[in-house]
């Protein structure tokens, strides 16, 4: 659920659907909520977070290129299945 307050530009989104945009439970966008690794606004009982601060949150987790190599160490002269 998204919606636009008329004059003020800025697009709204739910905890659901903000957890959805970032492919993560609800339970995890209220602790990346808590850490302040994302800001939110409560009005009233209600949570919403701005779209453009999501976005800018997901640039934000860009992997660089070649930081990953530790994630599949080379082993030399090893092949799959021997022993």
């Amino acid at each position: 659920m998204s919606s636009e307050i008329a004059g003020a530009n800025i697009l709204w989104l739910s905890t659901p659907a903000a957890a959805e945009r970032l492919g993560i439970t609800p339970r995890t966008l209220y602790r990346f909520i808590d850490e302040g690794q994302l800001p939110a606004y409560k009005f009233g009982r209600v949570i919403r977070l701005k779209q453009t601060d999501v976005d800018i949150y997901i640039d934000s987790c860009r992997v660089e290129p070649g930081s990953m190599s530790h994630l599949y160490p080379e082993t030399v002269g090893a092949v799959e299945g021997e022993n």
